[in-house]
């Protein structure tokens, strides 16, 4: 019978290998749910799991504490593990980007189109830093250019000079700087960064054999290069090859602890070239199925149906973050979900859904193991599990990810995981914010072979929807509250790839044909905190 139990604080105690601060519970709602203001629901779902109900002693508004060690009311915005903004989740062992570099490379480590070039003051001041630092020459209150922006910002320079069209390639104000500055900087910079900025040794004007001949410091780098001498000129990977190349390369380690160990400039330059070039849909479903086994198969719940949620994984800065709630609201009525991301992440920095679970007290620890066990219990069907727990190898390049500034090819990639899989039904479900990427993560769900998929584009391209009405002056492209989706026919997962007849959809959701009259959403900023009352207090 599902009972109170799926509200039970002390669940997740019974996983007693997991490192992670015990609280005590708070066994009582929030003084905001004594009002009648929050969503009721019959007594008992068909199958069993208790729901709120007005006026039951048991209701608490869903709130699944089956993964929760929840804390106490005093604890809640006082508890030093579990900070209420999410800027204080940055690992504080993490070096900061060069501010003068990290700017430039918001404008030119991007896509054809939206390049924006640097004028001649911008180029001269970002190149005058590079080589300043590269003499250690820099001011006490200038931070070092690390080799990951080095590798990053050359990578671009290179991909821009020889594939862009005329708009995005080099300034005249880039020329000039660069035909000032290149020859101290040879001097001054390592083969490897040569290497990026100049792969053929002609782009320049100098004539270097640097770039010709160099083939990598260590073994592990050397199909690397070989790979980004085919990015680096706007080419594409296959399959096997872009797997290799993660494989060789990570983990990352916080810091170079050997001489075995693989230069971040060109990781950086690889992964912000590939995302520059467009990723194909090869070298997409290579990343997304790279680390699949790293701790082993994945292990396999048995439920009725299981749902996966994948939102960008770097979190809101701006609107109300509802999936998590969405979530547990569901597994009350037998729907088994699973939620994934990171604690921190790059380059937005906002919220995630493993910061809220950290303020309310959870238990943000679980391996794929645990969570499969907490989706069988008859009494849960929720859990949350942390990429630092699942794929121990992509969350090692948080630290890589905050330097290159723009998001590269896995933060679509990771969205679309099966940290889980299930003997029965299975759908995921992701968003997305910009155009075009609608499409690459459908293609990755039906790679996973899931019965279902679901894309939405949510406000900050997470899943959560607006009832706000869509303005005249909205620019161009995707509203928000587009969907895409399909459904398979043949409910077997294994025909699901191809030979299978699916149906397919797509919509915009107005939130007017549903009930809801247009409302501004909450906006929350990087605060935890207003989140979860406004939770509490629906």
């Amino acid at each position: 019978m599902r009972t109170g139990a799926a509200l039970d604080p002390g669940r997740i105690n019974t996983f007693g290998s997991i490192q992670n601060p015990t609280f005590q519970a708070r066994t009582k709602p929030p003084q905001c749910l004594k009002r009648h203001s929050f969503l009721r629901f019959p007594q008992r779902n068909r199958t069993g799991r208790w729901i709120s109900r007005e006026g039951d002693s048991r209701s608490l508004t869903c709130e699944v504490k089956a993964v929760l060690d929840t804390v106490r009311a005093d604890e809640f915005s006082s508890s030093v593990g579990n900070p209420a903004v999410s800027t204080s989740y940055r690992n504080p062992n993490f070096r900061r980007p060069n501010q003068t570099v990290w700017e430039a490379q918001g404008k030119v480590c991007t896509g054809p189109t939206q390049t924006r070039p640097l004028s001649e003051e911008q180029a001269f001041k970002v190149l005058d830093t590079i080589l300043r630092s590269a003499r250690g020459e820099l001011k006490d209150d200038e931070d070092p250019v690390s080799k990951s922006q080095l590798g990053a910002f050359f990578a671009a320079m290179t991909i821009r000079a020889n594939t862009f069209p005329e708009s995005t390639q080099w300034s005249e104000g880039e020329r000039l700087a660069m035909n000032y500055y290149w020859p101290q900087l040879m001097q001054a910079l390592s083969p490897d960064i040569i290497f990026l900025a100049d792969p053929e040794g002609s782009l320049m004007g100098t004539g270097s054999s640097v770039g010709p001949q160099f083939v990598g410091n260590v073994p592990s780098e050397m199909r690397l290069v070989g790979a980004l001498r085919e990015v680096l000129a706007g080419g594409h990977l296959g399959y096997e090859e872009v797997q290799g190349v993660l494989k060789d390369v990570l983990p990352l380690k916080l810091q170079d602890l050997g001489s075995d160990s693989v230069s971040e400039s060109l990781l950086s330059a690889f992964l912000i070239g590939q995302r520059m070039n467009r990723e194909t849909d090869r070298e997409l479903k290579a990343y997304c199925l790279a680390f699949d086994d790293e701790l082993g198969p994945a292990p396999v719940a048995d439920v009725k149906s299981l749902t996966h949620y994948g939102e960008p994984y770097d979190g809101n800065t701006r609107f109300f973050k509802s999936m998590l709630f969405v979530a547990a609201v569901r597994s009350c009525y037998g729907e088994s979900c699973l939620l994934h991301g990171v604690d921190w992440m790059p380059p937005k920095g906002g919220i995630t859904e493993e910061q809220m679970l950290r303020f309310m007290g959870a238990n943000t620890h679980l391996s794929p193991s645990q969570a499969k066990q907490l989706l069988e219990d008859a009494e849960v069907g929720f859990a949350y599990v942390s990429q630092r727990e699942a794929h121990p190898s992509l969350y090692s390049l948080v630290r890589l990810r905050e330097h290159i500034k723009k998001r590269p090819p896995l933060a679509t990639s990771e969205k679309v995981q099966q940290i889980v899989r299930n003997r029965g039904r299975e759908s995921i479900v992701a968003g997305f914010y910009h155009d075009g990427y609608e499409e690459p993560l459908l293609m990755l769900m039906r790679r996973r072979g899931v019965h279902s998929g679901l894309v939405v584009k949510g406000e900050e391209g997470a899943l959560s929807m607006t009832t706000k009405s869509r303005s005249v002056n909205a620019s161009k492209g995707i509203p928000v509250n587009y969907c895409s989706g399909f459904r398979t026919l043949n409910l077997s997962p294994a025909d699901a790839l191809d030979g299978v007849s699916r149906e397919t959809f797509t919509m915009e959701v107005d939130a007017r044909n549903h009930g809801f009259e247009p409302t501004d959403t909450p906006r929350t900023d990087r605060s935890v905190m207003p989140l979860v009352l406004l939770f509490n207090c629906l």
